[in-house]
């Protein structure tokens, strides 16, 4: 069995968890990503695709057995496998809230626990979950997302207390708007109310011309190997917007915060 630092990263049909892969592997990582559909997937040089479905409990167990019985270890575990939704609360089906938190929680949950065994017996590990500057600063019209992300927060903090007695310690990185396919093909609530059309779509056009101006997810791929890899902080938000929203979030008054963002979405 190889020596090297064996990182597993839930997602990498593209965008940030791609991004990330790669740049493990650079560092002469083993890694290990995870797709859906092995099928389907591209090859990554450096990296060994896994099939697995944060969704469904078999799949990930099975998925974290075969890495194991290959490595003998997991050192890293990033859950970067995400979805997003537009819409109004009001507009949001139970069923599409449950379906985005089946992934962006829940199967941060069912990684979490499949690897936290191996990580207690080797007595070390570190976990990095992906979140978002919405899981501190919410935004209008992405309610759903921002609560899983929220949840995320409070579940990676509440699991670092835990966990530290064993050696392993979790971490979040926030990323703003990245160029990504999850952000540039961003589905909405199918039933829409009318009332909130107009907000509604504004808000769809910003978040567009948002990730048309992000910029490429190398930079937030760069911050999650440093949360992997470097020394323990709770959180990490890359350079450029993350940072500047985190610091406006945690020293500005709410209401000049509340009014900044209104403002920056074209709302009244």
């Amino acid at each position: 069995m190889s020596n090297s630092t064996v990182v597993v990263v839930t997602g990498v049909s593209s965008g940030i968890g791609r991004f990330a892969a790669a740049k493990f592997a650079d560092r002469d990582c083993q890694v290990f990503g995870t797709v859906r559909d092995l099928t389907k997937a591209t090859p990554l040089p450096g990296v060994e695709l896994v099939g697995m479905d944060v969704r469904d409990d078999a799949s990930v167990q099975r998925g974290i057995r075969s890495i194991v019985a290959q490595t003998g270890r997991i050192d890293v575990l990033v859950n970067n496998a995400g979805v997003n939704l537009i819409g109004a609360v009001e507009e949001t089906a139970i069923a599409e809230a449950a379906s985005l938190f089946d992934t962006n929680v829940f199967g941060i949950l069912r990684t979490t626990q499949a690897v936290l065994p191996h990580m207690r017996a080797q007595g070390s590990g570190r976990i990095v979950n992906v979140s978002s500057v919405l899981g501190f600063l919410p935004a209008p019209y992405m309610g759903l997302y921002s609560a899983s992300k929220h949840a995320v927060e409070g579940l990676s903090e509440t699991l670092d207390h835990e966990v530290r007695q064993f050696g392993i310690r979790v971490t979040l990185v926030e990323p703003a708007y990245t160029k990504t396919k999850l952000e540039a093909n961003s589905p909405q609530a199918g039933s829409k109310i009318a009332a909130y059309d107009r907000e509604r779509n504004l808000i769809a056009r910003s978040l567009a011309g948002s990730v048309n101006g992000a910029p490429e997810p190398d930079a937030v791929a760069s911050t999650i190997v440093d949360a992997a890899l470097r020394t323990w902080r709770m959180r990490r938000t890359p350079a450029g917007q993350a940072s500047l929203l985190s610091k406006l979030r945690r020293f500005m008054p709410a209401g000049p915060v509340d009014a900044r963002q209104r403002n920056a979405l074209g709302l009244a």
